[in-house]
């Protein structure tokens, strides 16, 4: 949970962004490290491949319901995040 991107990757994947071209456009992550990212994802059970496409192969992500689950903690990382570290970027 702790690398660089997964957080992000959660947060677009709860708003809906599922596809592999929207989620690296999304949050700026690199390729090369966006696909290791959501497989780690994967493997730990908080998200799901499902094929979409066959001609050309593509697929999309999606939570699973332990991903789900992670929400309430990215709520309250960024209300944190508004009330601690916002003010003190001098941004409102």
């Amino acid at each position: 949970m702790g690398e660089r991107w997964i957080l992000l990757v959660l947060r677009k994947l709860g708003f809906g962004v599922n596809r592999f071209n929207d989620i690296r456009t999304n949050t700026g992550a690199p390729r090369e490290t966006l696909a290791p990212r959501l497989r780690k994802l994967e493997a730990a059970g908080l998200v799901e491949r499902r094929q979409y496409s066959r001609h050309p192969p593509r697929d999309e992500y999606l939570l699973t319901p332990a991903g789900e689950e992670i929400a309430p903690v990215l709520g309250s990382l960024r209300q944190w995040g508004e009330r601690h570290v916002t003010p003190l970027l001098g941004r409102s």
